[in-house]
């Protein structure tokens, strides 16, 4: 079901073509708009009560595209290096790991999507990251060492005896 907030989700997609412009400018806004919607439809999938299925897997499938389509932006003009990339999404990695788990026990149709707080906390300091980018400044190697810790949180958080629960 097509919701406002799933309508936002989808808009993630068509900003992250904005930072193929080398304008500083533009590329913060599309970040920053980005960061937005993030935060509004999932607010107003809450408060309208109009939360799906749909927006519980659109909403993260969009962070990923655009995260990853900013990263393969800024790996061709040579502002991060592979390995800086691949802990950027080692959260990822760590949800992918505990995806194949609920899969491998089939656990899967128990488990319900929900956000894990080292995942919010990972997405903000990768939407950081991209904004100091945008405007070329160099980001320590501290940091994308702190996003392979935050992976390992994540996974950690995920075999929390709450209900079984996944991602974001």
């Amino acid at each position: 079901m097509m919701t406002i907030s799933n309508g936002l989700t989808i808009l993630r997609a068509p900003l992250a073509f904005l930072l193929l412009y080398e304008n500083p400018i533009l590329r913060i806004s599309a970040i920053f708009l980005a960061m937005l919607s993030d935060s509004i439809d999932g607010y107003l999938a809450r408060k309208s009560r109009s939360t799906s299925k749909l927006g519980a897997v659109l909403d993260p499938v969009m962070d990923k595209f655009f995260v990853y389509f900013a990263l393969f932006v800024f790996f061709s003009d040579n502002q991060i290096k592979s390995w800086q990339i691949f802990t950027f999404v080692s959260r990822d990695s760590a949800l992918f790991r505990f995806g194949s788990y609920l899969i491998a026990c089939r656990k899967w149709q128990k488990a319900k999507l929900r956000p894990i707080r080292w995942g919010k906390v990972a997405t903000a300091l990768q939407f950081i990251v991209l904004m100091s980018l945008s405007l070329s400044i160099k980001i320590p190697n501290y940091i994308y060492v702190i996003f392979c810790f935050l992976g390992i949180l994540a996974f950690i958080e995920l075999f929390q005896p709450k209900e079984s629960v996944i991602w974001f």
